[in-house]
């Protein structure tokens, strides 16, 4: 089941509880982003769930390239 209960079909727009559409078949998907609070009390939890402290996690993270790397292709598209 979702995390949370109301969902919408991505093509037909109708509102249901399930993931699936009964009008149309359809994927539904969640009506409204879940709520967070900056005052999160489960927050601690999470982070031990993930392991976010440790730095293989911080290492798995995606990076962006380096700016000159992002010149160097933009100008090989340019020249393309």
């Amino acid at each position: 089941m979702a995390r949370q209960l109301l969902q919408q079909c991505l093509e037909c727009e109708a509102w249901t509880l399930a993931t699936t559409c009964p009008s149309c078949g359809s994927k539904a998907q969640a009506a409204a982003p879940l709520k967070w609070s900056p005052e999160d009390h489960r927050a601690s939890i999470r982070r031990k769930m993930y392991n976010v402290e440790s730095p293989e996690w911080a290492a798995n993270l995606a990076t962006l390239p380096s700016l000159d790397q992002m010149k160097e292709s933009q100008l090989a598209l340019e020249e393309e």
